[in-house]
């Protein structure tokens, strides 16, 4: 892949690529423009950051002691009523 038409299927892809859903032979093409072009490149490497940003930053953490109240409500739950 090179030019600008190349750069347009590699956009196509890219999506697919990070998220592992492309065929055997969509996932070479794109691996092979990606390893040529330094703009698509740069593109992947933000997509791919941005990605792990928003995993890292999407997760909560849960207060102090959230947990063990949990746990311990679960606990209660498993037993049978009479």
């Amino acid at each position: 892949m090179s030019g600008i038409g190349d750069c347009e299927k590699c956009e196509e892809l890219l999506q697919g690529f990070l998220d592992r859903e492309l065929t055997a032979a969509e996932h070479e093409l794109a691996e092979l423009h990606l390893n040529g072009c330094d703009y698509c490149r740069r593109r992947y490497t933000f997509e791919a950051s941005l990605r792990r940003y928003v995993r890292l930053t999407a997760a909560e953490r849960m207060p102090p002691g959230l947990m063990a109240k949990l746990v311990q409500l679960r606990g209660t739950d498993a037993q049978p009523s009479s």
